[in-house]
């Protein structure tokens, strides 16, 4: 699906949560809604950036949370890990009873196709909780995963710089 998408944007509170704490990450997860409202406006009705938000901040307070514990690389590691985890396995109730519950009202886009979109990459997806398994629970924790591979990399060369 179109709002199925791939971007590393949970980048910037996932290094705001490791250098500044896990509210830290709250806060910028929050302000970088804000600002894409403010710049893009909405194509979902606000509904996919209030989703982006609380997804959001269960990666970045719970990476950080952990690391905020173990300040070590391994923490950091584990805590990331489990963030994109949390956030992969709590997509599906949220989407399941409420992100595409408000789409079919918001965009009057009938369930039915909702699932046609999943059921062209497979088929045998005949169901919202199905599609929400096999495919997007998974979609975000590799994008969550994603985001920790770039942390990881820049994390030590930007260090001085957040830590100002």
């Amino acid at each position: 699906p179109s709002f199925v998408k791939l971007d590393v944007s949970d980048l910037p509170e996932l290094l705001a949560a490791f250098s500044l704490g896990p509210v830290y990450g709250i806060v910028v997860t929050f302000l970088k809604n804000l600002l894409f409202s403010v710049l893009h406006g909405t194509s979902s009705a606000y509904v996919g950036e209030l989703f982006n938000f609380v997804m959001g901040s269960v990666f970045s307070f719970s990476a950080g949370y952990i690391y905020s514990r173990n300040k070590s690389r391994k923490g950091a590691l584990i805590g990331a890990v489990v963030g994109a985890a949390l956030m992969a396995v709590l997509s599906v109730p949220f989407n399941y009873l409420l992100v595409y519950p408000a789409y079919v009202v918001c965009y009057g886009l009938p369930l039915d196709a909702i699932i046609g979109m999943y059921q062209a990459i497979l088929p045998s997806s005949d169901s919202l909780i199905k599609c929400l398994t096999i495919f997007n629970m998974p979609f975000t924790f590799f994008k969550g995963m994603l985001d920790v591979v770039l942390c990881f990399l820049i994390y030590k060369p930007l260090s001085p710089l957040l830590h100002k």
